[in-house]
């Protein structure tokens, strides 16, 4: 089964395992993914993640365990919002100046600039524009 934008889909599996209340979520692999995952990791939003060998030679699988908060009935997620921002149809772009605030600095938003995947608060310190992925909080 192909997917039109993976991004989205990594996006969506992580928002339904949190709303489900699961530990962990399973999808497929590739370098955009991790990368944006080892941000969720280092920011917080989630508590590990791996990649694994999938069920057919040469694929692999990324493995996301969620964070929560809280106690067995009163448990929330951490992540409570994800939003894909720059789709396959309609890409948006961002100079340095105008990187937007996601919840005035409470969330994040994630950035593909010309150094690589990074938050928005690390792309103003380096002074870099670009593609704006998604905003997390």
């Amino acid at each position: 089964m192909s997917v039109s934008d993976p991004i989205a889909d990594m996006l969506t599996r992580i928002r339904n395992a949190g709303m489900a209340g699961q530990t962990v979520t399973a999808m497929p692999s590739s370098k955009m993914k991790v990368d944006i995952a080892k941000i969720l990791k280092t920011e917080g939003f989630i508590k590990d993640f791996e990649v694994m060998d999938g069920d057919r030679p040469g694929r692999k699988v990324l493995r996301v365990r969620l964070k929560y908060i809280g106690d067995r009935r009163e448990r929330r997620p951490v992540l409570t919002g994800l939003e894909r921002i720059s789709k396959p149809g309609r890409r948006v772009y961002t100079g340095k100046k105008d990187i937007p605030w996601v919840l005035s600095g409470m969330g994040i938003a994630i950035l593909s600039t010309s150094k690589g995947l990074m938050t928005g608060r690390e792309a103003r310190k380096q002074g870099v524009g670009g593609e704006v992925v998604c905003k997390v909080w």
